[in-house]
């Protein structure tokens, strides 16, 4: 059991921040333990045979493979330092990455249970090359395995962080913190976490904690204490559907709304673009603003901002309404 004090500052400096390292990096343990992660199964036989012919997974993996273990084992705080904003940019998080001190490296790796492998003691040995090196077989795998998705998850873990915002303004820090998962829950002024190999200090000024969603921290969490601010990553909202196809419109609920809102209804199975939509169901940009236009005069949608991008969600009347029909 991991415990961190916090103060009020820096309960009152909790921020959110979407990381693309953090997918990267809680990628590598899908792939090291897919058995353990089922929801992701389509992902990993999808990408797996482009990253092992690549050499940057299975026995002959890179310097990446070998610095993140299978959970629960000890994962080096300074692969993910913490992100600067709620942006995701993965040039400016391997760029901190790369400004590692070597000190601070080295310390890391020293917790590393077992024989180093080559690639590790190379690192130890030169944290400035070695850093150079991870950075650059991480954007090799983030370009096979995460770029082609990336714009389905940005919008998942995008809707996740609105939703728990919105509960943070409604409820405050208490309710949001202990409905993050249920290996996390706040006590009298100490957020506990159900969890090991983590060196997380107390906070009583600084920056405050860092939540991360992520869609393949997924089933548990993962929390570190990179640079000076402990960051919490927890699986994002929604993502149990995130790989599916989808499984055809209930002829019920077509003969209602007709078969193009119907589609949509049945897309809409996490806070999705119009863009994305359009993909999904290979209809037009222009067509399906129209049926979400009519959808949402139904009550059965509704639509928010996020950043430049509006997101459309199914409503609890919308849901009602094809648990009748499907």
């Amino acid at each position: 059991m991991v415990a961190i004090s916090l103060s009020a500052g820096a309960v009152a400096r909790i921020r959110f921040a979407v990381s693309c390292l953090w997918e990267a990096v809680a990628s590598i343990r899908v792939l090291r333990d897919p058995g353990d992660h089922a929801v992701h199964l389509p992902w990993v036989r999808r990408v797996r045979p482009p990253l092992v012919e690549a050499g940057l997974v299975g026995p002959d993996g890179g310097l990446f493979w070998q610095l993140v273990p299978a959970r629960p084992g000890y994962l080096a705080d300074f692969v993910t330092p913490p992100p600067a904003g709620l942006i995701p940019d993965l040039a400016a998080e391997l760029a901190a990455l790369r400004a590692t001190p070597g000190d601070t490296v080295r310390a890391h790796l020293d917790l590393y249970p077992g024989e180093r492998t080559p690639a590790l003691t190379a690192l130890y040995a030169d944290p400035q090359a070695g850093l150079q090196r991870l950075t650059e077989e991480i954007e090799a795998y983030w370009r096979i395995a995460l770029a082609p998705d990336w714009p389905r998850l940005r919008l998942l873990l995008d809707a996740d962080v609105t939703a728990r915002t919105r509960l943070l303004a409604e409820e405050g820090a208490a309710a949001l913190l202990n409905d993050l998962h249920r290996q996390v829950r706040w006590e009298t002024d100490t957020l506990l976490i159900a969890q090991r190999h983590c060196l997380a200090p107390d906070v009583a000024d600084g920056p405050g904690l860092v939540l991360v969603p992520s869609v393949f921290v997924w089933p548990t969490v993962a929390s570190v204490s990179a640079g000076d601010a402990p960051q919490l990553a927890y699986p994002a909202r929604g993502l149990g559907t995130l790989w599916e196809r989808s499984t055809g419109v209930p002829e019920a609920l077509a003969a209602v709304l007709g078969r193009g809102r119907a589609r949509l209804l049945t897309e809409l199975t996490a806070p999705v673009s119009t863009t994305e939509l359009a993909r999904r169901s290979e209809m037009s940009p222009a067509g399906v603003s129209q049926h979400l236009t009519s959808l949402r005069a139904a009550g059965l949608v509704v639509t928010h901002r996020r950043g430049r991008t509006l997101l459309s969600a199914r409503t609890d009347l919308a849901e009602a309404l094809l648990s009748a029909t499907g």
